[in-house]
């Protein structure tokens, strides 16, 4: 029986394997604009207690998000922020200037998690190398990967310094991934999940139907709850205010191992984004 994590409040955190605490639940922002609508999301999570922002260069709101945490009552260290590079600037020199680049537009001196943002073929171990010099220079306080399956982090591990410490990947009922998830845990690599809500697919599903009446929670508070439990990070992404208060409303309730083991045998390897084993940007 393996030992259940433990799931507190909303800046509870699982422990990466460099000893950084990495909060296990953070405000995604993809999709969300470089304006007043990144600023004010970010800003309003902070205040209400999520402690991690996740951003990337090619979602071009930088800037609004270095701004939302400048503008919050929070401490920028009590703030643990990722960013990631773009397949366009993968490769060593490239990716040490985009993260040069992701520092200014952030107006940040460090960033807490750097990610490679897919596995660009031919490329992505270069990349790790100026991450793992990023990291070792301490402008990083954490490196991991995104995108990543087996083969490819065993093919990245083969020659790597720094084993990645985290992995994220999409992750919902329809696509767990288990002997991935297995495999990560194996390695001390902490999985993280994106699109936990299938891009809005979640809502439509019938069999969530019981789970909320059972519970009293949403389909959302449920299936964010199933991550944590699963010891899975997990980013929603919103910039409703509503919302953005709801998905934090996890921790007066926990899904017995019954439900734990039937959401996980809704699994379909059914994707909503690109597979990481054909894409082509």
């Amino acid at each position: 029986m393996k030992m259940k994590k433990r799931i507190t409040d909303i800046q509870g955190s699982f422990t990466l394997h460099n000893g950084v605490e990495m909060p296990y639940l953070g405000l995604g922002t993809y999709q969300a604009d470089n304006d007043e609508e990144v600023i004010d999301a970010v800003k309003y999570a902070l205040e209400i207690g999520y402690r991690h922002i996740d951003t990337a260069s090619v979602y071009r709101n930088e800037e609004g998000v270095g701004k939302g945490i400048r503008s919050s009552s929070v401490e920028r260290e009590k703030v643990f922020l990722t960013t990631k590079v773009w397949n366009s600037d993968q490769g060593y020199d490239s990716t040490l200037k985009a993260f040069e680049k992701s520092l200014e537009r952030l107006e940040m001196d460090f960033v807490d998690l750097y990610l490679i943002h897919w596995p660009v073929a031919g490329k992505y171990k270069e990349t790790w190398k100026a991450l793992e010099r990023l990291y070792q220079e301490g402008q990083i306080k954490s490196i991991g990967v995104s995108n990543f399956m087996k083969h490819h982090l065993e093919d990245l591990m083969a020659e790597c310094e720094i084993v990645p410490m985290v992995n994220q990947m999409e992750f919902h009922p329809h696509l767990v991934q288990q002997d991935l998830v297995d495999f990560c845990e194996k390695h001390q690599i902490q999985y993280e999940a994106w699109s936990p809500f299938m891009q809005g697919k979640l809502f439509e599903l019938d069999f969530m139907e019981e789970l909320c009446k059972k519970y009293d929670k949403s389909a959302a508070q449920i299936v964010l709850r199933w991550n944590l439990q699963k010891g899975v990070v997990t980013i929603p992404k919103s910039v409703h205010r509503s919302r953005i208060k709801s998905n934090a409303d996890l921790f007066d309730f926990e899904l017995s191992d019954q439900d734990m083991q039937f959401l996980d045998d809704q699994d379909e390897d059914s994707r909503i984004g690109p597979d990481p084993d054909n894409f082509d940007f």
